[in-house]
């Protein structure tokens, strides 16, 4: 990812009567990214594209392209295009038509329309024969590829995409994943994307800004938001996670009732009597043998396995600090089984270098 910044927005709001959508969005998005926006239904993601696209001017705040204030731009004096869910094709009209249609509203000539939208049958992997096609006759895979041609027949600077993949199958949206990540890298150009599914964001985006309640609350790659999360809501919407309550002791290391911390870690320090959680992914937690140090250690027995295909997933059931049951989640690859009995007495470990502390205000 490189290049300057196309879109600034600087304490965007947007309220709806005594509703508050969004509440004070700053965001900087780079010349050439994929950023995905993504977060549980209700966090604000349709009305923050609606607003970068030009469909709803913002209640409050600035949002700038490039040098330009756009906050009362119309979304059709803007060099940008959305790919909407349900695609918005024109279903009597055929393929050609279909991706030639913003063409012919700029008054390009009939011959150079058709030229172009060969090249975008060919750039989106459609056969030359389709440009002759009725839409209404086309999968549900090709008629994406032909809603993607024709935005970008608009050749905008940004596209944005609302949900494009929800209403398709798991097999097809994930092949067409991978396919709007290699059209990104071969068109260089600006991709917003708006997505309730995790999976989707982290597969193609460069960067990745998660919402809630109407506010970003973390904006990185995959592997910061899945390593550093800003919060538990990010920890935990980000995949499996164990987390532990923790305090500060008097000398700065942490404290956190049955689960024994032996090693020290720099970066996981509270001040005396300070709260946080300690989180480690189900990935780093091994199981130990008798004798076995770890940096931190927790007793408990084998609940339940699951196969999650190629991974198992182990559940621990502990005890918590207070004598509440706990549920610690374990993921080996297969070839990693662990043997104990159900119900048997297991001993968990990992090493601090792997968790990450998340400090409570």
């Amino acid at each position: 990812m490189a290049g300057d910044t196309v879109l600034r927005l600087r304490g965007v709001r947007k309220s709806f009567g005594a509703f508050t959508a969004l509440a004070g969005i700053d965001l900087e998005i780079t010349d050439g990214e994929f950023l995905t926006i993504v977060g549980p239904s209700g966090s604000g993601k349709t009305t923050l594209i609606r607003l970068l696209v030009g469909m709803e001017e913002p209640s409050a705040g600035e949002i700038h392209l490039r040098d330009r204030l756009i906050n009362k731009v119309p979304a059709n004096e803007r060099p940008t295009c959305m790919v909407f869910q349900s695609l918005a094709l024109f279903p009597h009209r055929t393929v050609g038509e279909n991706i030639e249609f913003p063409m012919k509203l700029k008054g390009v000539s009939p011959d150079r329309r058709r030229e172009r939208a060969l090249e975008l049958l060919a750039l989106l992997h459609l056969p030359e024969a389709y440009y002759g096609k009725r839409v209404q006759a086309c999968s549900g895979g090709e008629q994406q590829r032909v809603a993607l041609a024709r935005a970008l027949a608009f050749d905008p600077e940004i596209l944005f995409f609302d949900e494009p993949l929800s209403a398709l199958d798991y097999r097809l949206r994930k092949v067409l994943e991978k396919e709007l990540k290699d059209l990104h890298r071969r068109t260089g150009k600006t991709f917003v994307y708006i997505t309730h599914s995790l999976e989707e964001a982290m597969v193609m985006s460069d960067r990745i800004a998660i919402m809630r309640g109407g506010a970003i609350v973390q904006v990185g790659t995959a592997e910061q938001i899945y390593t550093a999360p800003a919060n538990a809501f990010v920890a935990e919407f980000m995949g499996e996670v164990n987390l532990f309550p923790v305090t500060g002791g008097d000398d700065g290391r942490l404290l956190c009732g049955d689960l024994e911390i032996r090693g020290h870690d720099e970066r996981l320090r509270l001040a005396s009597g300070g709260q946080g959680q300690l989180m480690v992914r189900p990935e780093f937690v091994r199981f130990l043998a008798p004798g076995e140090e770890a940096d931190c250690r927790l007793q408990g027995r084998l609940a339940n396995v699951f196969s999650l295909g190629s991974r198992l997933q182990y559940e621990i059931e502990a005890e918590g600090p207070r004598g509440e049951r706990r549920l610690v989640t374990v993921e080996k690859l297969r070839e990693e089984r662990f043997a104990g009995a159900p119900n048997g007495p297991v001993t968990l470990g990992w090493r601090l270098a792997d968790a990450h502390l998340i400090r409570e205000a």
